[in-house]
C-alpha cells in the first residue's frame, strides 16, 4: 500500500524525503501492521511515505535468486525510489523473520547508501533482531541508526480500535529514531547526487 501518488527518483532533500516503512511479518494475527501503522502516523509532511507489507508481495522463486539480486520484483521500483527505510520486525528465535530476509536478499541496489532505522518488538523487546538486521543492512550499505526502537509485549499496548497506542516516552523514542533517520536521509541524498561513490 502506498500513502501518497507521487514517485520520485532520489531528489533533493528540499525536495522532499521518501520513506519506505517495511512491514516484515507474515503470521495471521501479526502485530507487525498496527505498528507499521504507528510509525507511519509519527512521520510528518512532507515526507512521502510508503507502507511495504512483506505479506503482500509476491516475489519471483528462490532459484532463480543469484549474488547481487535477481529478476526485478514487484517492489523493486518503490524500494529504489526510496530515500530511508523503517523495518518493523517482530522477534522470531533470538532473530528476525525469514519472510524479511528474502525481501532483502531480492535486492541489492536498490538498498545501497542509504539510512534505514529498526523498530522490532517481542516478548522481551526484539533486541536480537535488531542486532542481527544491523549485520545484514551494513554488508548492503545500509547506514542503520544509533537509535533503534524495541517494543516488549506490543499486543498489550492497543487501543480500542486495534491500533498501536504505546505510552509517551516509547513515543518520544520513535521520535527521536524518525529525527535521526532524517538527518541521514538528507546528507546521504546530497552524496549520492552530489559525490557519487564509484566502486
Amino acid at each position: 500500500m502506498t500513502t501518497s501518488t507521487e514517485h520520485h527518483n532520489g531528489p533533493s532533500p528540499a525536495a522532499g524525503l521518501r520513506v519506505a516503512v517495511i512491514s516484515g511479518s507474515v503470521r495471521k494475527d501479526r502485530m507487525g501492521p498496527a505498528i507499521a501503522g504507528w510509525v507511519t502516523r509519527a512521520l510528518d509532511r512532507p515526507i512521502e511515505v510508503d507502507l511495504i507489507d512483506v505479506a503482500e508481495v509476491t516475489l519471483p522463486d528462490d532459484s532463480l535468486l543469484h549474488p547481487g539480486g535477481g529478476p526485478q520484483s514487484e517492489v523493486a521500483d518503490r524500494i529504489a525510489a526510496a530515500d530511508a527505510y523503517v523495518f518493523v520486525t517482530p522477534e522470531y528465535n533470538h532473530s528476525y523473520p525469514a519472510s524479511l530476509k528474502r525481501l532483502i536478499d531480492w535486492h541489492y541496489g536498490e538498498w545501497r547508501l542509504k539510512p534505514a532505522t529498526i523498530v522490532a518488538y517481542g516478548v522481551q523487546g526484539g533486541h536480537a533482531a535488531v542486532e542481527h538486521l544491523r549485520g545484514v543492512l551494513a554488508e548492503l550499505s545500509v547506514v542503520t541508526t544509533r537509535r533503534t526502537l524495541g517494543l516488549r509485549a506490543p499486543w498489550t499496548s492497543l487501543d480500542d480500535q486495534g491500533r498501536y497506542a504505546p505510552d509517551a516516552e516509547l513515543s518520544r523514542g520513535l521520535t527521536a529514531s524518525l529525527t535521526e533517520l532524517r538527518w541521514w536521509a538528507e546528507v546521504l541524498a546530497d552524496a549520492r547526487r552530489d559525490r557519487p561513490l564509484m566502486t
